[in-house]
């Protein structure tokens, strides 16, 4: 009797965190993973740790992309049961601090990367006649917080994005789900402080003193723990149910401080909200 191929998997994002715990949590489990990161290194560094099949794939690069899904479909002989979208980071400061240059920068990562992707992985899915695509957004695509413009901003367009490719995928036996947790354990706090101080100028920035918090609040190592913070098992308890429930969720809140403010968008009025918002951020940034 032949045995049936395992299930397949692409991943964005596999360096470190979430994306690097559901890799491994996936393998495990038996499925086919093609765990990808942005730098050779990092690719060298999951083949060690038992990932065989990881790739480089850089989302700011439409060449790589084409490649990447190129080398998993002749691997799995044209088929792919599902992709996570987790590869991307945050680039911190003000709105006023933010030039055109670096906006794009993070919405070609955060976003229009995972559009190119997901629009090579759809004529598969659609040929197979069913897939999963499953989408990490954040708390920060529910409710915005001063200093993250460019992070909110790409979040909120990742929200909108895959809401409506949902509608349009309606029937098709493709399902579309978006995860949105608050604070995990991960590189993110690092990688923000390093986009940081790569673009903003703090000294000439009518919020030098505001920034003076924000970068003692990056500046902290990984092994800080923020209020309610999870480990990336979280995220992956959501995922896992996304991927094998046969109605998976369109959204799924992950961590008290996103059900929180889930509910309160919906029942307080905008002033009220920005006002605890903004107390938030204080609090915070302190």
């Amino acid at each position: 009797m032949a045995m049936s191929n395992p299930r397949s998997i692409l991943i964005t994002g596999c360096s470190s965190g979430i994306g690097l715990h559901a890799a491994l949590a996936l393998h495990r489990r038996g499925w086919r993973v093609f765990a990808s990161a942005r730098h050779e290194a990092d690719v060298t560094g999951l083949r060690e740790q038992g990932l065989p099949d990881a790739l480089r794939l850089d989302l700011a690069d439409s060449a790589c992309i084409e490649e990447a899904v190129e080398a998993v479909l002749t691997a799995t002989g044209g088929h792919l049961d599902a992709l996570f979208n987790n590869g991307a980071y945050g680039q911190p400061g003000a709105v006023e601090d933010l030039s055109r240059a670096v906006l794009r920068e993070q919405l070609e990562i955060n976003l229009l990367g995972w559009l190119e992707l997901t629009n090579r992985v759809l004529p598969v899915m659609r040929r197979q006649g069913h897939g999963r695509i499953v989408n990490n957004s954040s708390i920060l695509g529910l409710i915005a917080l001063p200093f993250r413009g460019a992070y909110v901003t790409s979040k909120f367009a990742l929200e909108g994005l895959s809401d409506t490719l949902r509608l349009e995928l309606r029937g098709s036996g493709i399902h579309v789900s978006l995860i949105e947790p608050g604070p995990i354990t991960s590189r993110f706090r690092a990688n923000a402080y390093l986009a940081f101080k790569r673009h903003i100028d703090r000294e000439h920035s009518p919020f030098t003193e505001a920034y003076a918090g924000a970068e003692r609040r990056l500046a902290k190592p990984d092994t800080a723990r923020a209020a309610f913070e999870l480990g990336p098992e979280a995220v992956f308890k959501a995922l896992l149910h996304a991927l094998d429930a046969t109605r998976p969720r369109p959204r799924y809140y992950v961590t008290f401080p996103t059900r929180l403010f889930g509910m309160l968008r919906r029942l307080l009025p905008t002033t009220a909200l920005d006002w605890l918002l903004t107390r938030v951020s204080r609090g915070e940034n302190t």
